[in-house]
């Protein structure tokens, strides 16, 4: 059953998504997603009343999916900073197959861009 969400450890998360960037390298993509996450597994109805309410610790879910495989991790408030630092540097390892992406001018008035040009 390789279509399915796992939820794994942090850790296990980690050292999967590198796997997945591994095998996509030459070939696929890679699609994560980040959110917040309040610990429910079903949806809130309409009428609930507050004692359902979920405590007050921060949690904050992570998906990836490449191909069939899809994985999953909950990060909690407390775990926030170290996961931080091994997420980041895996992506700086692993986002190196990036290209630039080509933009034409079509307008030369465009007005999101600053009108002021930097000079080397």
């Amino acid at each position: 059953n390789n279509n399915k969400m796992v939820l794994l450890e942090n850790d296990l998360f980690l050292s999967e998504l590198t796997k997945m960037f591994q095998r996509s390298k030459v070939n696929g993509s890679v699609f994560l997603t980040m959110k917040k996450y309040d610990g429910r597994t079903k949806p809130k109805s309409k009428k609930s009343d507050k004692s359902m309410d979920v405590g007050p610790e921060e949690l904050c879910l992570l998906r990836a999916s490449s191909g069939k495989k899809k994985i999953s991790t909950i990060v909690a408030h407390k775990d926030v900073n170290r996961f931080q630092l091994a997420y980041a540097s895996l992506l700086k390892a692993n986002l190196d197959g990036l290209k630039k992406r080509e933009r034409k001018d079509k307008k030369k008035g465009d007005s999101s861009r600053p009108t002021t040009k930097a000079t080397h």
